[in-house]
């Protein structure tokens, strides 16, 4: 019994130990300090790996932005749209005018006086040009004058005239009593008959003169050039000074016209069509035509002609489609497409 009790004692601790205390609460201390470090450095491991990890950002919601509401102004510009667009067979072609002619005088003569300039709005009948007509007026002058003396003859002759038809009727009268001779008869006859043929030669020649008087006076006309329709100067031609001369090629101080006319009124569109195409061409279809220049302006038209021959090196045929009402902004030479309406 003593023995088991002091084993059991042998195995206690002995707790006023100095030496074994002492070593057991620094065992204890150390290792809880390693525990209290561990558990610092790691939550400061976890709170650098957090804070340098760049934030998930946020997915934006995409939103398909409403059609804003067009404006009273776009929709005025832009009428195009709300029109159902035409269909039909397309072809190209320009604005070509029926009346267009290079104005010239009929005779050859230096331009003293040009009276146009280009865009100008002339009427029929105005003068455009003068030449110099100093020569011709100088012969007119001339042509006047015999005139006037051809015209006065015949008053002299017809004086004449009277005075020979008394001396035929003396001659008679003195041959019927016999105290003159038929010999004074005769040559009184003749006398009164020559004159007579010499008044008629007066008249004659007083109608020549006059008449190259009329003759003249053209010839100066001709001097002026004048509009032969009504219409719009797009080309001037020739200067004061340049000589022209109709029959002639031009070049230098030559010029063949004074001015270029186009009747504005006259403008139509020539396009070329496929002859596989002609088919559905009829004269008077309806007809939409737009401007290179205004592509969103849609003019109405119709088929005016179409040229009966076709182009053998090209294998089209000519129309000519007419503009239903007249524009301003409508020029020669622009390139235009037309639509055939079907």
């Amino acid at each position: 019994m003593s023995d088991r009790r002091s084993q059991l004692e042998s195995l206690s601790i002995d707790r006023d130990g100095g030496d074994s205390s002492g070593g057991g609460v620094s065992i204890v201390t150390t290792l809880v300090i390693a525990l209290l470090f561990a558990a610092v450095s790691a939550g400061a491991t976890w709170y650098l790996t957090r804070s340098t990890a760049p934030a998930p950002q946020p997915v934006a919601a995409v939103e398909t932005p409403a059609p804003a509401a067009e404006t009273p102004a776009e929709a005025a510009a832009t009428p195009a749209r709300a029109t159902p667009r035409s269909s039909g067979l397309v072809a190209t072609g320009y604005i070509v005018a029926r009346r267009q002619a290079t104005v010239s005088a009929e005779i050859t003569g230096r331009i003293s006086e040009l009276l146009v300039e280009e865009g100008a709005r002339v009427e029929e009948g105005q003068i455009l040009a003068r030449l110099d007509d100093t020569r011709a007026r100088i012969q007119l002058d001339l042509l006047i004058a015999q005139r006037n003396a051809a015209a006065a003859r015949p008053h002299s002759l017809i004086a004449q005239l009277a005075e020979a038809q008394r001396v035929l009727e003396r001659a008679r009268t003195l041959a019927e009593r016999e105290i003159g001779s038929e010999a004074a008869v005769t040559a009184a006859r003749t006398q009164f008959e020559s004159l007579t043929a010499q008044i008629e030669a007066a008249r004659a020649d007083y109608q020549a003169v006059a008449a190259q008087v009329r003759a003249q006076e053209d010839l100066i006309d001709r001097h002026i050039v004048r509009s032969p329709f009504t219409g719009i100067v797009i080309a001037k031609n020739a200067q004061v000074g340049e000589i022209l001369f109709p029959g002639s090629a031009g070049g230098g101080f030559t010029r063949t016209g004074v001015a270029t006319l186009v009747d504005m009124e006259s403008l139509e569109i020539e396009v070329d069509v496929n002859e596989g195409q002609i088919g559905r061409v009829t004269p008077g279809q309806r007809v939409e035509a737009r401007l290179d220049a205004y592509p969103d302006w849609r003019i109405r038209a119709h088929v005016e002609a179409i040229i009966p021959t076709a182009d053998r090196a090209r294998a089209t045929i000519t129309v000519r489609v007419a503009f239903d009402e007249r524009d301003g902004r409508i020029l020669p030479d622009m390139a235009s497409r037309v639509i055939f309406v079907e």
